[in-house]
Formats: structure tokens, C-alpha cells, sequence
């Protein structure tokens, strides 16, 4: 789990450090933004008008999500090593679906909404061995594997056979898998951290897409 963190928080530098080195614009005015001031005159009202709110909404985001990371990726991909003969590595989408859960509480009514991302772990031992893969649903307090596949990279299969619907197998083997991927540091605590990234980069991603929009309608 250590492992997994230092290599997201080695990318969050990474990015940073080559956003403030190439030709964008400088550090302090990614951290500030005007409103539509020095707009060619030529312009229209109703345009300047979009402009304005279009930087009052990137300058209210940016408030409440400091950017730590570069936009314009989907995944994210996490390595580590286990031992001296396994490569990890786990790949987690951006929040692909949501569930509705009753909120706690005996005298609580209502629904309480909780997010969903998709992992994928691939454990490999190396030439000459299959290739594990495992696809899980990462909820906010817990994993959930769907599918457990086994790849041959030196040999292809055009409609290999994708195993069984995990989550109907028997109650030892999903718990004997789960704690297979607890000793390689995949566990509840790793679902929590990606919970918190994905939240900050959905919300990047975000104010992406205001700056792209609001370029367009200035040029």
C-alpha cells in the first residue's frame, strides 16, 4: 500500500514540475484568474457575457480544487514490486457508475449516493508464467472482484475462456483471494487513497474544460 502511494505522490511532483516547465503560461497565472477585461472589442456582448461566466466558474473551481495533477488523462497506473518475481501493476478509471445506500442511523430515512471506479490489477511472475488479472469494483470502504482472468502473453487465443462471475464462487475462495491481494498491499486503504485522487482529478478534468471553452470563444 506504501509503495502504491509513493508512486502517486512521485506523480503529482512529476506533473507539476513539467506544468510550471513548458510553454503555458507561468505559475502565477495558473493560480489566478481575470475576468473578461481585455477582451477584443470586436467581440459581442452576449460572447463577452459567456467569458465572464466562464472565468468566474474556473476561478470558483479552482478555489475548491487546487489542480495537482495533469489534465487531460483517464487512467491513472500504479506499479510496485512483491517479492523478488512479481510485477504489479493496477490501472483505476475515473468514477464510472454510482449506488444508492440507505444512510446509517435507525432513525435515518433516505439514500445515501456512493461512487464507483474500476481497478484493474495485473500480477505477473514474469516469461514462461500466466499473467494474473484481476478486475475489481473500488467502492469508497471496500474492493469487490468481478472477474479473475489468466493470460498467456506467448500465446494468443482468439475467444479465450474469461472465468467465472467471481462474486458467485464459493464464500473461502473470494476471501482467500482477497487476502492474496491484501499481502501485495491491494486493500481497503488503497480504495480510499484512489477515491481522493480520482475526486481531485475529476474536478481538474473540470477545470480543464472551462479554460478549453473559454479559449475557444475568445479566439
Amino acid at each position: 500500500m506504501a509503495s502504491f502511494i509513493r508512486t502517486a505522490q512521485r506523480t503529482f511532483i512529476s506533473a507539476a514540475s513539467k506544468t510550471l516547465t513548458n510553454d503555458s503560461p507561468s505559475p502565477a497565472s495558473l493560480l489566478q484568474f481575470k475576468t473578461y477585461a481585455t477582451c477584443k472589442t470586436h467581440e459581442s456582448p452576449f460572447t463577452a457575457n459567456i467569458i465572464r461566466i466562464l472565468s468566474n466558474e474556473i476561478e470558483y473551481q479552482h478555489d475548491y480544487a487546487p489542480p495537482s495533477d495533469r489534465p487531460g488523462e483517464k487512467w491513472m497506473t500504479m506499479r510496485a514490486r512483491y517479492g523478488d518475481n512479481e510485477d504489479i501493476k493496477i490501472e483505476t478509471t475515473m468514477f464510472d457508475g454510482c449506488a444508492f445506500v440507505p444512510k446509517p442511523g435507525e432513525d435515518s430515512t433516505g439514500e445515501n449516493m456512493v461512487l464507483h471506479i474500476s481497478l484493474f490489477v495485473d500480477i505477473s511472475k514474469g516469461q514462461g508464467y500466466p499473467e494474473m488479472e484481476i478486475l475489481r469494483s473500488a467502492w469508497l470502504d471496500r474492493l469487490e472482484i468481478h472477474k479473475v482472468h489468466l493470460l498467456n502473453r506467448d500465446k494468443i487465443v482468439i475467444n479465450p475462456y474469461m472465468g467465472p462471475d467471481f462474486r458467485k464462487m464459493n464464500g473461502k475462495l473470494q476471501e482467500t483471494l482477497l487476502d492474496y491481494l491484501k499481502a501485495r498491499g491491494v486493500n481497503n486503504e488503497l480504495c480510499r487513497f484512489l477515491h481522493e485522487y480520482v475526486m481531485n482529478k475529476d474536478k481538474i478534468e473540470l477545470i480543464q474544460w472551462l479554460r478549453n471553452v473559454k479559449s475557444r470563444m475568445q479566439k
